[in-house]
């Protein structure tokens, strides 16, 4: 087997055990909160930790791996998730809202280090097989996107005295799991020559159109995904919906954010990454119409299933793009922007999720999402707009030289 796919393979697994802990976490941490806070309009904030945990560590995440490789520094991360599992099941014990955050905080600083899986898949890949290479890697959280909320249904309950406590010991089982599977990467460090230089200057970077379209398709397919995902617990909640239908809705969502992800890829090669973005943003579009069509189980259903398709097309076509963006030596500084700037994104839609459920219903939570929606409409095809007005300079460029 060629070192590339071997590593896509080793890379897929690991996004495997970083979905199964996101998923667990989705299902279980919205309602944890609302169960510790004296304020229910709170509930979400652990889960605006966990983003912001991952949102600082980006960046120093990015820069440690550039100096000490993919490899040490992604079993740097899973050794903080370890360690946000145990706070956090220790906080359960505590009934402490407040330690719930900071543990949440730390599994923030494991899935900073775990979404760069998908960079480094590319990394190590040719070019031709790149776009692939990312898609194949998020293919991997399709297995923990069906493990995860089954393993918050049967753990959730698993301690007598203390609801989520299971759930949540679990999760550092999983991240042990993760370093397991770590010690067969095998994706080689920068040259001493690639490490002394750091290519131009990160402004003129996202001064291109292709970093600033390929940064907003992956910051707002994030930001509107964790606005609606969020809070699709806690609206099950308030109308009615038991604790296994919402993990049955978030189940399926996984599916349709990760199962796409075996043919994404291809579909970028074939259609081109523009086209295969747009299609994301049509199902985010038909998403929304979904969930504001009524509160039954199926139209929760429906909206998360394509809210997940559609993120999947608009994240990966985004995660392509950016490699267009950057050499091997500015990548750790490009990535590092991108994330960063999604992570933001994620932890303002958090914060924003409960607060906007809470005071106004489930309806403006996706009235909410369309203004962004229709930001990254346009720039999308502002970017097609400006590539084949390239294409067409080209062309006539060309022409004299082929009549002479």
């Amino acid at each position: 087997m060629e070192k590339q796919y071997r590593n896509v393979f080793v890379l897929s697994g690991c996004q495997a055990t970083l979905q199964v802990t996101g998923a667990t976490m989705i299902s279980v941490t919205g309602l944890a909160g609302y169960a510790l806070a004296e304020d229910k309009s709170l509930a979400t904030i652990p889960l605006t930790c966990y983003v912001l945990g991952s949102a600082v560590t980006t960046i120093p995440a990015s820069l440690l791996m550039r100096s000490i490789g993919r490899r040490a520094g992604f079993q740097s991360g899973t050794a903080m998730g370890v360690l946000g599992s145990a706070l956090c099941s220790y906080a359960i014990v505590a009934a402490s809202f407040w330690l719930l955050c900071l543990g949440m905080f730390l599994m923030g600083v494991y899935t900073a280090f775990g979404k760069y899986y998908r960079f480094a898949a590319a990394d190590a890949a040719e070019e031709s097989f790149r776009a692939k290479a990312i898609s194949l890697t998020l293919a991997g959280g399709l297995i923990g996107g069906i493990i995860g909320p089954e393993l918050a249904k049967h753990t959730v309950s698993a301690s007598v005295d203390h609801t989520f406590l299971g759930s949540y010991m679990s999760l550092g089982v999983v991240c042990l799991l993760a370093m397991m599977i770590l010690t067969r990467l095998d994706i080689p460090q920068l040259t001493a020559e690639e490490k002394k230089t750091s290519g131009r200057p990160l402004g003129e970077i996202m001064r291109q159109p292709v970093f600033i379209v390929a940064a907003m398709s992956s910051m707002l397919s994030y930001g509107i995904m964790n606005l609606m995902m969020t809070s699709t617990p806690l609206a099950m909640r308030a109308h009615d919906h038991h604790f296994n239908d919402a993990a049955f809705v978030l189940q399926w969502h996984m599916i349709g954010m990760y199962g796409p992800s075996f043919f994404t890829g291809s579909l970028i090669q074939r259609f081109g990454v523009l086209n295969v973005i747009v299609a994301g943003i049509v199902l985010m579009f038909v998403c929304i119409a979904s969930a504001l069509s009524g509160t039954m189980v199926v139209n929760f259903w429906w909206a998360m299933f394509l809210l997940g398709v559609g993120w999947n097309f608009m994240y990966v076509g985004g995660s392509a793009l950016l490699t267009e963006c950057h050499t091997p030596a500015e990548r750790a500084k490009t990535q590092a922007a991108n994330d960063f700037m999604v992570f933001a994104t994620m932890a303002i839609s958090s914060m924003s999720s409960g607060l906007l459920l809470n005071k106004s219903g489930w309806a403006a939570v996706n009235y909410g999402t369309i203004p962004f929606l229709l930001m990254a409409t346009f720039a999308t095809f502002w970017l097609m707009w400006q590539r084949r007005a390239a294409a067409s300079t080209v062309a006539v460029e060309e022409t004299p030289n082929k009549r002479g």
